[in-house]
This record gives structure tokens, C-alpha cells and sequence, in this order.
């Protein structure tokens, strides 16, 4: 049986030698880098949609567009 997500819940894991948090909620789940503010957000919507990497790939974008 399966538990019911009400709360966040913060993992640590380490990609490529660098440290990130991923923290689930009941709306979507959120990757940050350790240390920062900003990462990347998805809603459960968007993953379960197909949307999920269309977004990330706008997000992904949008950054290196403001540095032109």
C-alpha cells in the first residue's frame, strides 16, 4: 500500500559531483541546485500531460535568451 503525499519531502542527491535538493509536494516536485534559490519546477499536471518537457525546455531557454 502506498502512502498519500500531503507534505514536502526534501531528498539530497548528488549529480555529477554536484549537490541538488528535490523536494515533492502534493502540487509537483522542484529541483535546486545546493545553495541557490531558483530550479526548475514541474506540476504533476504538466508531467502526467506531456507538458513536463516542453516545459523544461522553455525553462531551460529562458535564461540563456536574457544573456543576448
Amino acid at each position: 500500500m502506498t502512502t498519500k503525499l500531503t507534505a514536502p519531502i526534501k531528498r539530497e542527491i548528488d549529480l555529477e559531483g554536484e549537490k541538488y535538493t528535490v523536494t515533492l509536494t502534493p502540487e509537483g516536485l522542484k529541483l535546486v541546485q545546493k545553495g541557490k534559490r531558483n530550479g526548475v519546477e514541474l506540476a504533476w499536471k504538466a508531467v502526467v500531460s506531456g507538458d513536463a518537457a516542453l516545459a523544461t525546455a522553455l525553462q531551460a531557454s529562458a535564461p540563456a535568451a536574457s544573456t543576448h
